[in-house]
């Protein structure tokens, strides 16, 4: 049974399925789009300077994409990463401007007191998801409303915009090797640690399986409510370093600008192949899924095009990616089936022959 299984996925080489990647498909639609914008103003789109203002502008999203990456491949969602991020920069904003001052060590308080409050927010939905059995949907749908409330309750609506020169300096405007932006790199670098842990280490192997299967995940011991409460914490957490990057960014709190960030980040995961069914996905296609979006408004922007247009082609690519990981799955469950099949009357066969074997 053992040689009839190993049959099918060996017609199949290794080229062959990384064509088949949806994250390799929408990296060829990403490429395909620039290429547009490329040959409709050459001169303004394709130079040096604008392709460091898409990767600016897409960096904190990229953060917020990791950890809802690691989110909806356990079959969960997390609609408050936008509030969260926003209440987390106006905690941090509030304790530089309690401690005073423009240096790093006013900076390093407000940074640790952004990324504790996502922490504890993570912590907050993972338990309620794990222990209390709310779904993932209502549980971040009432942080969401709640983590934005508490941060115009302790702003009273208005935004603080007494961010360190530092921090303004040295993270939002910043360069590395002359030309490349801070903010990129150190998206990058919570880009790399991510895929390194969702494909290299236990912790994303239990990710992958609870969302495959969680009752199977429990019953080979993986202790998925421990799990869960590590992945919600995680997200929160990303939520927290985007709401520093922010606030280093904008020199403010912008309390309502983040209303679509949510929505925004779980779009362009889906769009790069993580499965909203649980236990497919990448965190290369959800880098791929984020720069759409982001070279849309770029490239409408500098040709002219209203950029509400974006959301438009946003929306439509995001009902394709959806209509192909669900016609995958049935493909994948059809093969299955009748793999089965095969396997059942193999089965039978041998025993059949085994029989009259005995018989003779």
């Amino acid at each position: 049974m053992s040689a009839a299984v190993a049959v099918v996925p060996a017609n199949e080489n290794v080229v062959t399925r990384v064509v088949k990647m949806q994250a390799f498909q929408i990296l060829l639609v990403l490429v395909a789009i620039w290429i547009v914008f490329a040959l409709l103003a050459p001169a303004q789109f394709a130079n040096t300077a604008n392709m460091r203002l898409i990767a600016q502008n897409a960096a904190i999203l990229a953060i917020l994409g990791v950890g809802m990456t690691f989110v909806i491949i356990t079959s969960g969602i997390d609609l408050s990463i936008g509030s969260v991020m926003v209440f987390s920069g106006v905690i941090g904003a509030k304790a530089m401007q309690w401690q005073g001052g423009d240096g790093w060590s006013t900076a390093a308080i407000g940074i640790g007191a952004s990324i504790l409050s996502g922490l504890a927010w993570g912590l907050l939905n993972g338990t309620l998801i794990a222990k209390a059995k709310i779904p993932p949907l209502i549980v971040t749908l009432g942080s969401l409303g709640m983590a934005l409330g508490f941060a115009q309750i302790i702003t009273k609506g208005v935004d603080i915009r007494e961010v360190p020169t530092v921090m303004q300096d040295e993270i939002g405007y910043g360069n590395v090797f002359g030309q490349v932006p801070v903010l990129t790199v150190v998206a990058l670098v919570f880009v790399v640690l991510g895929a390194i842990v969702l494909h290299y280490t236990r912790f994303g192997r239990f990710t992958y399986a609870i969302g495959s299967n969680e009752e199977s995940a429990r019953r080979v011991g993986v202790k998925v409510d421990r799990h869960l409460i590590k992945v919600y914490a995680l997200s929160g957490l990303l939520a927290g370093v985007a709401g520093v990057l922010s606030l280093a960014q904008f020199n403010t709190t912008a309390i309502a600008g983040q209303t679509e960030t949510n929505l925004n980040v779980i779009a362009a995961v889906v769009i790069g192949g993580t499965s909203l069914f649980g236990g497919i996905g990448t965190i290369f296609g959800t880098v791929v899924g984020l720069f759409i979006p982001a070279v849309l408004q770029n490239g409408f922007v500098i040709v002219g095009v209203q950029p509400f247009w974006q959301k438009v082609a946003v929306g439509a690519v995001l009902i394709a990616a959806v209509y192909v990981d669900q016609a995958r799955r049935a493909s994948a469950a059809r093969g299955g089936r009748s793999q089965f099949s095969l396997l059942q009357r193999w089965g039978s066969s041998r025993s059949a022959n085994a029989g009259q074997g005995e018989e003779g």
